[in-house]
This record gives C-alpha cells, structure tokens and sequence, in this order.
C-alpha cells in the first residue's frame, strides 16, 4: 500500500458537537476528504463551548474551543444555510459527487429540507449515509435529544465506574474524558468503512447506518456487560483495581501512584519478592488468585502500607527489571513528555487559520511504509467556502458572491 486507504473518498460532514464529527476525522485521518458543512455565522456549537478558547497569534481567544479542536482535523470547511432553498441544491450537488454524508440531527429533521437518507439516495444511490443520534432511528425515545453524561447514566457505565460505596468519594462517577461520543464516533466510522467496502465490492449501493450513543455506550463495556447478562450478577465499582489477576490497581508510594498489575502467579511471586516481603506470597490469605479475591480489602491495605515506603521511580525500576506491568499515573504534562509518548509522534503540530503552529493530537493508526498524511489543523468557520465551490461544484465567483448576496452562504 503506497497511500492511505481513503484517498479519492470524499465525505460531507453535516454534524456537530462531538460524536459524528469525530467519525468523520477519523475518515479524514484514513486519508479521506472531508468537507465540514456549517450553518453560517455559528457553526459548530462545539466552537464556542469555552474557555478555555485557542488564542490567536496576538494572544487573544479565537472563536475556536477545545471540544471543537480535538474532533475536526484534516476537514475543509464550508458555511451553507440549509433553511434555504439555495442552500439545500448546492448540498444535493455535493451529494452527487461524494461517497459518504454523516449527520446528528434529530430524527426526522432533515427530511424537512429533502436531505434525508430516502431523499439523497434517489439523487446518489452509491451514498453512504450514516445517521448519529442519542437513541437511534427507532424505539420510543427516538426523538429525545441527549449528550454524552446521560448516556454513560443510562447504559450503567456511571454505575460500574468509580469508587465502591461505603469510602469517602464512593459512588457513580462519570469518567474524564466524553467516551460515549468517542465510542460511538468509532463504531460510526466502522459502519461506514463496512458499508464503503461492500457497495465497491459487490452491490455498487450505499446503505443507511443507525447509530445510537446509547446502544454503542453499553456494547463497549465489554466484559462488565457480559458478566451481568452470562451470570445475573451486577459488577460492582472497585476504583483503581483491573478485572483480572490481583493486585491490580494503583499503589500510593511516597511521592505519587502507581499502577501495578499481576496478571499471573508468578507475577505475583515477582511483585512479593521485590517488594523485599516474599513471605507474603504463601501467606493463606493471597496464595492463589481465588484468595486474593476473597480478601481483595485486606490485600489492598498489606501491600499499600509496603510501597508507601517507596519513591515511585525506584518501584517502577524495579517492577520494570522482575517484568510485572506497571507505570505511573500520569498527569497530562507527563504523558506528553514521556518518551515513549514522543517517539510514536501521539502529538502534532499543524498550522492553524488563526493561531499558527498548533499542537494537536493525531490518529492512533499507522501504516507501515505509508508516509504520514500532512496533518491539517481544524478549520475556522467558512475557512473553504469559495474554494470548495469552485473545485467541486465549478461555481464561478460571481455565482458564489450571488449566493453569499442572498445570504445562502
């Protein structure tokens, strides 16, 4: 493979926020284009959903937050009112010339404007259409809008994440990061790509892809899901610690915490040994991994009260060379600084509209022996109307100016 595997795909991106428009970049990422169609004079709420705001080379906040910044890299974006008659063709004239459309309006919406699924398909029939909502398509919460904490309420993930009651801070707890939207961003973009490879592979016909933030939030607690539905019985919060081997969770030493995971017997004969306590290893109440779970409490305490004597570079070396998994809990300036983190380039830098060189963070996916797309940054609002119409529409520019008269643009 010499180039990405996208290229040549074209994608409009009719959403906002979160979710969708981050299916979307990671198209974008795969090599595809992607045109970000915004309504004009606002955009993206997600834009304005600050502070903090990028400041622009004078040091003044942009327009641009964040939450918009992490999720539309490698995007063109052009400003088109869909309220309007005008605006609703040129959207239709760019449907025929594109592979993909991805939207997050609410159910029904787009219909009023003729740029539903069963609309387009009549004007493209090879289009890819792909719908991201809170709730899906169908059932009785359909129409209900929502945003990423009430889905990670609704499907249980609050419930299974945080510390156990019964401790100080115990209770449901929402995790950092807005995962429900990553997640359903992810499995959107994997609908599209299976949707892209069966219409060129065998019917030559797009599809229409229903995602829900609520059903993409439940399937990705994997394991903790899987429990319940197989056995009946309800996982419960446990903090820092992992779901197999023990120990498996953070261990305070004297000056931070570390994470230390036995994921085997030996490992945990490893973790006794340096340690410097290797009687602990056949201690009746931790000898086998069933033990340890029945004491779970009591291991927690006997082993947190041993690191706390340790500096948490010293732990970590020595975890390192016995071959335990382990490492630091890191704070954002530490894992940007981390070598490791450095040397797979998680972070980039691309030149902003606004700001000028701008660190963002780049897809996870390589390609071995495929150059590394030039990482464009998220584009300012309209940043690409007048060159988009020309290149993919041929408008000439007194069409656009007519357009941008009657206030389509």
């Amino acid at each position: 493979m010499k180039r990405l595997p996208l290229t040549g795909i074209r994608v409009l991106d009719l959403s906002r926020i979160l979710a969708a428009p981050l299916a979307a970049q990671s198209l974008g990422d795969l090599g595809a284009e992607v045109i970000k169609i915004e309504r004009p004079g606002r955009g993206d709420e997600a834009r304005r959903w600050g502070p903090p705001f990028l400041k622009d080379r004078d040091g003044r906040d942009t327009r641009e937050s964040p939450m918009y910044l992490s999720a539309n890299r490698n995007k063109r974006s052009i400003t088109i009112d869909l309220a309007r008659p005008e605006g609703q063709d040129l959207v239709r004239r760019l449907v025929e010339r594109s592979d993909v459309l991805i939207e997050n309006y609410k159910v029904g919406d787009l219909q009023r404007y003729g740029l539903d699924y069963d609309s387009l398909q009549r004007v493209n029939p090879r289009l890819v259409y792909c719908s991201v909502t809170g709730f899906g398509q169908t059932g009785p919460y359909a129409a209900q809008p929502g945003y990423d904490t009430v889905f990670q309420a609704m499907s249980g993930l609050m419930s299974v994440t945080g510390l156990p009651d019964g401790v100080p801070g115990g209770g449901p707890m929402k995790t950092g990061p807005s995962l429900a939207d990553f997640m359903a961003g992810q499995f959107a973009t994997a609908g599209v790509l299976a949707a892209l490879y069966e219409r060129d592979t065998h019917s030559g016909e797009g599809a229409h892809i229903d995602i829900a933030l609520l059903d993409s939030t439940i399937v990705a607690q994997t394991h903790s899901v899987a429990t319940y539905l197989a056995t009946g019985q309800v996982p419960p919060r446990r903090g820092t610690e992992g779901n197999g081997g023990l120990p498996s969770q953070a261990f305070a030493c004297a000056d931070r915490s570390v994470i230390v995971i036995c994921g085997s017997e030996e490992q945990y004969r490893q973790f006794c040994e340096v340690l410097g306590h290797p009687e602990l290893a056949s201690d009746p109440r931790f000898a086998t991994n069933s033990d340890r779970l029945r004491h779970r409490a009591e291991l927690a305490s006997t082993f947190g009260a041993i690191t706390a004597r340790w500096t948490s570079a010293e732990l970590l070396a020595a975890l390192k060379n016995a071959g335990i998994p382990s490492g630091p809990v890191n704070s954002y300036p530490e894992v940007f600084a981390d070598p490791q983190v450095q040397h797979r380039g998680v972070a980039l830098v691309a030149e902003h509209a606004q700001a000028g060189p701008t660190r963002f963070c780049g897809s996870p996916i390589r390609f071995t022996g495929v150059a590394d797309r030039a990482p464009m940054a998220p584009p300012v609002l309209g940043q690409h109307t007048d060159e988009l119409l020309l290149e993919v529409l041929g408008l000439d520019e007194a069409a656009i100016a007519a357009l941008r008269g009657k206030a389509v643009l």
